[in-house]
């Protein structure tokens, strides 16, 4: 197969060359980024030598281009001074041409059979096929490839044209998503690729399919499972496609019943045949609720391979390839990519966290680019990708039930950085009850399960025993959706753990200041006000964890208080205050308990607590016994701060016991220091003594002498520590896996270059 490169991207051709010429000189040449690279784009030494490869990507453009181009490299070789010269150019050269090239090299290049033109590629492609292979989207953008998928094409999607298929080739960013889910599909014949919307499974599914038609097979898209039928023949290689095959159907009993049966036919039928390979995508929990619903998809013997793709896959590399790919392919104008360059726009959006091939095909199409002015186009590309709910909106309010809903309303107020499984049901449970009961909802034993199977792959991934949300700006998107204030008084009555109300109220009362939330909103936690008092602070299946503190439920009860005033609250309060849970810790509690008496009795917004008096003397009691039975050292330091910035509103008794445990620490010094090993540590114990001894009146001799102590422990652990290192250990180097930022912006240059 013959190549005329055009359909390569500057990095594809520079990747493609250093892997070809590598192979063909058995080395292996360290790779650069395009751009102003110093006339490198491939690099290997061996025994003092250098060799250096330059890539110049010409296809299509006349000889003189090249020639004027080489001219001025010339300088940037002559200062390389390798032992070695190597050219491979995507244009096609003459005997002639690579006579004048070596003329204007000059004394680098060995011979004229180090320049190699398009013809002497192409040869190397033959010899060494395994590279070729490598390359996907170097075979894929064959004539004769693209010719295949333009006839199967038609026979389905009447609409597409040649150019729009090799325009998805060209933007098409070569990953590991690829190579992953072609091995599933041989293994299983029927492979269904999931993910979120817009992360590019049409797109994957497309490639796949692509692959099988580059090798002889009869590439087969449908719409219909009747198109599948009539199309199937068993002595053809036959690969089927079928795109959202689950769609805007309905995903009631009655829609799926006119279908399903015939979808677990197909995929049997597939998996039958030697010859036959079926590719189907779909929003994951899209296919969940199908199988939930449907006896015929939920059979067991009807499991097949899914693949979820998801964008963290993508590499830095891979995603600055994606946007490059279609900047390009879209002929985006020069004033806009160099708008993007020089604001530092290119890396806010490889970089960006809500980053999706969706919103880069929407931000890159020419008719919407041509639409803004060059000044204006970083601003909305980032705001495009600061506002995702076009990707979610649909997809969650349209394609999954009330029950998934709930599900991921109850994580939303879990931890954002994932939440055990086991307390995902038990959220969920109890959020499921309330808004089940409420709006008459049916409730089954089983739908946190059958949630999870619907919601996993599109909206949550689930490792090891962990659940996140698949993608933050989902995260972003239900932000927005919750700002609803009936629907959190739903929510506030729902609630099982402290960690999980204290969240709630925080959303609902976020960039508002205290006293301004709704009185009704704190009213709705009046049902679990008492409870706090009963969790548990430390929960221990399955694993141990902490359900937040004493002194943070008092303050959230408190705070309830002071936004409703209901009696119920009082109540909680006080019984919290003399039987908390697991009792008061100084560790966990101390500072914060005494910046709670400070503003009962400072007029701040805890004014008029109907037992203002009672509530701070029983804080004060239990700060001073944890004082006297011992506080550690950072302890200590956090509540004497405390103590020293609301000391006028606490009493001496309690300052007198804070005191009193200042100068116990001092005493101590010398023993508590023979128990420690780390010079740091122990640096810091000398800092904190001096802060704290003026506090307590501590006469400054007995301080020297607690801080000699300190100073002569550090003294003998600095003598006794080893000369000897530990072994030390080098990352292994993969110059695939290293993109910084000069990489990024240097790639990106390169669509400003006239040749381009």
């Amino acid at each position: 197969m013959s190549y005329d490169f055009k359909s390569l991207s500057h990095p594809d051709f520079e990747d493609l060359v250093r892997d070809l010429l590598g192979k063909h000189l058995d080395v292996s040449f360290e790779g650069f980024c395009s751009g102003p690279d110093g006339g490198i784009d491939g690099r290997h030494s061996r025994a003092g030598k250098t060799t250096v490869l330059q890539a110049k990507h010409y296809a299509g453009s006349p000889f003189t281009a090249l020639k004027s181009m080489m001219k001025k490299e010339r300088k940037s070789i002559d200062v390389l001074k390798p032992d070695r010269y190597l050219l491979a150019t995507s244009c096609g050269l003459t005997p002639t041409n690579k006579k004048q090239l070596g003329t204007v090299i000059g004394p680098s290049l060995l011979g004229e059979s180090d320049i190699f033109g398009q013809t002497e590629l192409n040869f190397l492609l033959g010899r060494f096929p395994e590279v070729e292979k490598a390359h996907v989207k170097l075979w894929l953008s064959s004539s004769a490839v693209l010719d295949r998928v333009l006839h199967a094409a038609l026979h389905a999607f009447t609409a597409i044209t040649r150019d729009e298929i090799e325009a998805k080739v060209r933007v098409y960013a070569q990953n590991p998503s690829f190579a992953q889910s072609a091995g599933k599909l041989e293994e299983q014949h029927v492979l269904i690729i999931s993910g979120p919307p817009g992360v590019g499974k049409t797109t994957l599914a497309e490639m796949l399919s692509y692959a099988y038609l580059a090798e002889g097979w009869d590439l087969v898209p449908i719409r219909s499972l009747t198109d599948g039928f009539a199309a199937i023949t068993d002595a053809k290689k036959q690969i089927f496609l079928f795109d959202d095959f689950l769609g805007r159907v309905a995903l009631d009993k009655q829609a799926l019943s006119m279908k399903d049966s015939d979808l677990a036919r197909f995929i049997r039928r597939i998996k039958g045949s030697a010859n036959a390979r079926f590719v189907l995508t779909t929003r994951a929990y899209i296919f969940e609720e199908a199988r939930r619903v449907s006896e015929h998809l939920a059979d067991k013997r009807l499991d097949v391979s899914k693949f979820v793709l998801d964008v963290g896959v993508y590499t830095r590399r891979i995603r600055a390839r994606i946007l490059y790919n279609h900047l390009a392919v879209a002929g985006t104008g020069k004033r806009h990519v160099r708008a993007l360059i020089e604001t530092g726009t290119i890396e806010k959006i490889v970089d960006h966290r809500n980053y999706n091939p969706r919103i880069i095909e929407w931000m890159t199409d020419r008719f919407h680019v041509e639409a803004m002015d060059a000044s204006e186009y970083p601003t909305e590309f980032l705001a495009t990708l600061n506002n995702p709910s076009r990707l979610w909106d649909i997809a969650f309010r349209n394609h999954i039930d009330a029950r998934s809903r709930h599900l991921l309303y109850a994580l939303f107020f879990c931890s954002e950085y994932g939440v055990n499984i086991d307390d995902a049901r038990e959220s969920f449970e109890a959020l499921h009850a309330v808004l089940c009961s409420k709006y008459g909802l049916p409730r089954d034993p089983k739908d946190f399960e059958e949630s999870v199977k619907i919601l996993e792959g599109g909206f949550i991934n689930i490792s090891g025993t962990t659940i996140t949300y698949i993608n933050p700006s989902f995260r972003d998107y239900l932000t927005e959706y919750l700002s609803d204030g009936a629907m959190l008084r739903d929510f506030a009555a729902a609630a099982c753990r402290f960690k999980w109300a204290e969240a709630v109220w925080r959303f609902g009362t976020r960039n508002r200041p205290l006293g301004t939330a709704d009185k009704q909103f704190a009213d709705a936690f009046k049902p679990i006000a008492p409870m706090l008092s009963n969790w548990p602070i430390w929960r221990e299946v399955p694993r141990l964890r902490s359900d937040g503190t004493n002194a943070g439920r008092l303050q959230l009860l408190l705070e309830w208080w002071a936004e409703s005033g209901a009696p119920e609250f009082v109540a909680a309060i006080m019984r919290l205050a003399k039987a908390p849970p697991d009792g008061w810790q100084a560790w966990r509690d101390g500072s914060e308990l005494i910046e709670v008496v400070v503003r009962l009795r400072d007029g701040g917004y805890y004014e008029n607590f109907p037992q203002e008096t009672v509530l701070a003397e029983i804080l004060e009691r239990e700060l001073i016994d944890m004082l006297r039975f011992g506080v550690a050292a950072d302890d200590l330091e956090q509540m004497s701060d405390a103590i020293e910035d609301g000391r006028r509103m606490l009493s001496k008794n309690l300052i007198d016991a804070m005191n009193s445990a200042i100068e116990e620490e001092i005493i101590q010094a010398e023993p508590r220091a023979a128990e420690s090993d780390s010079e740091s540590t122990l640096q810091e114990r000398v800092e904190m003594l001096t802060k704290l001894a003026p506090r307590a009146g501590v006469a400054a001799g007995r301080l020297a002498i607690a801080i000699t102590a300190i100073q002569d422990r550090i003294s003998a652990i600095a003598e006794e520590a080893s000369d000897d290192q530990g072994p030390s250990f080098t990352p292994a180097k993969d110059d695939k896996d290293i993109f910084g930022d000069e990489q990024l912006r240097d790639l990106f240059t390169s669509l400003l270059d006239e040749t381009t």
